[in-house]
This record gives C-alpha cells, structure tokens and sequence, in this order.
C-alpha cells in the first residue's frame, strides 16, 4: 500500500468528478493494481487543477484507489477550493493535507480538520486565510496535533500561545479589549 501517489495533477480538472476521464500520471515508479483494476496507493495528488470544490472526492477515492479509507497523504495545492469539504472528516488516516495555493478566505474552515486525529503537517499559505493575523494561531489551535504547518515546525511556544489565545477567545473574550 505504499506506493507511488495516484497522480491526476495538471489534467484540467475543474470538478473533481472530471477525475473520472483521466489516467493518472506515469511516475519513475509505477502504480500497482489489484485485480479490481484499483491502485495499491495511500496518496493521491489532485494539484495543479482548476478545481473548485471537492464534491465526490469520496467516489473518486473510492474509484481509483483500493483502500480509499486508508488514504494518508492528498495533494490539493494550486486549485480553486474556496472552502473546506467536510467530507474530509471520514479520511480518518490522513496525515498530510497540501491545501496551499488555493481560494480559501473563511479561517473558520479549518476548524473542520479539527478532527482528523493523525493530520500532522498541512499547507494553507496562499490562500486568502493567510492575511488574517491570528492566521497560524487558529490553525494550530483549530489542529492542535499539527507538526507542520506550511513547511515549518509548529513549536511547542506557538502551540501554548495558540491554546492560550483560543482559550481567551472562548471564555467570556476577556482580553485587553476589555480592560479599561
């Protein structure tokens, strides 16, 4: 099951069901099937696309992978996704998230990854999330099992900071705003 990523990337796709038109990308190593025809692969890569929101990502999963539950690794970089499908709830084994590159502006979004209790690295830089001050805060809070978060380590600091200020926000917003 550790095989070289199902790859669908630069393929034009604006739909994530568009999927189901394409072959995936030939790799230096090659894609095992089983006799289903379904990839031997626990990643998949989607990037490079035009996609806009991620409705049937479960039936594309299911469609060319042979364990779509098992799927620990998806690369959704450089498409359109303004929001965060919560589908993404029932990818109970994802560990890595690529979602950098893309139309996200609502923070709250990521709040929905909250409970994937293995996701440990993900990418959201160039999304429009990233102007947002508390930004790398929220997310660390919102994931709090993170290890990396856009290509950097999340440090034991910022992880009591954002614990601090998400525990601030939620109890009564007693902060300095407060204070006369």
């Amino acid at each position: 099951m550790y095989g070289p990523p199902v790859d669908l990337s630069f393929k034009d796709i604006s739909h994530v069901t568009g999927a189901l038109a394409e072959m995936p990308r030939s790799g230096l190593r090659p894609l095992n099937t089983n006799s289903k025809g379904k990839y031997l692969s626990c990643s998949m890569r989607l990037s490079n696309n035009s996609i806009t929101d991620l409705t049937g990502l479960q039936y594309i999963l299911s469609h060319f992978l042979a364990q779509p539950l098992k799927l620990g690794w998806l690369d959704l970089s450089f498409n359109k996704i303004t929001c965060i499908d919560p589908g993404f709830c029932e990818l109970r084994e994802l560990r890595v998230l690529y979602l950098h590159g893309n139309c996200i502006w609502n923070l709250s979004e990521v709040d929905k990854l909250g409970e994937l209790q293995y996701l440990h690295t993900i990418t959201l830089h160039g999304n429009a999330i990233e102007t947002h001050k508390s930004y790398r805060s929220h997310v660390i809070s919102a994931v709090p099992q993170l290890k990396t978060m856009d290509f950097s380590a999340v440090t034991r600091e910022e992880r009591v900071l954002a614990n601090v200020k998400h525990h601030c926000t939620n109890s009564g917003k007693n902060t300095t705003e407060n204070v006369p």
